[in-house]
């Protein structure tokens, strides 16, 4: 029971499509740069994932200043501050992050983050995303008129 409530909520989350994602234009941002560390096929137990979607770790680094500015992902993730200090701001909530620090993003919230600091510093994203997607997982917040 258990492993189908998770398959159909992570499907659920999928309704954006990841076409959307990368036709959807850019998202701000200032003094940053990503690399991928390592991208998965997701495959075992989870049958109804399998093949379907993919784990990806990103690490990003934010110069003193930079930021990227709201948006949200294509799909949902955990992040973690290796190095450095974050100001996060997400449903209008604001979180100072520290070295060590971890959050949830759903992907359909808005987000933004910065540093604020005199340092660099550094996230490493785990992320749950559709398997055909190519390069960043954010995505534009739709303006609302």
């Amino acid at each position: 029971m258990k492993q189908w409530v998770l398959s159909g909520l992570i499907i659920a989350m999928f309704c954006i499509t990841s076409s959307f994602a990368q036709e959807a234009g850019k998202v701000e941002r200032k003094g940053t740069a990503g690399k991928v560390m390592h991208e998965e096929v997701v495959s075992g137990y989870l049958t109804d994932l399998n093949g379907k979607y993919k784990l990806r770790v990103s690490e990003n680094t934010f110069e003193p200043g930079g930021y990227v500015g709201d948006h949200h992902h294509a799909g949902p993730g955990i992040r973690v501050v290796t190095a450095g200090e974050f100001t996060l701001v997400q449903a209008g909530k604001t979180t100072i992050l520290k070295t060590g620090d971890t959050w949830y993003e759903a992907g359909d919230v808005s987000i933004a983050v910065h540093n604020k600091g005199k340092v660099p510093a550094v996230l490493l994203n785990f992320e749950i995303l559709a398997v055909d997607l190519k390069g960043s997982s954010n995505i534009p917040v739709k303006s609302k008129k």
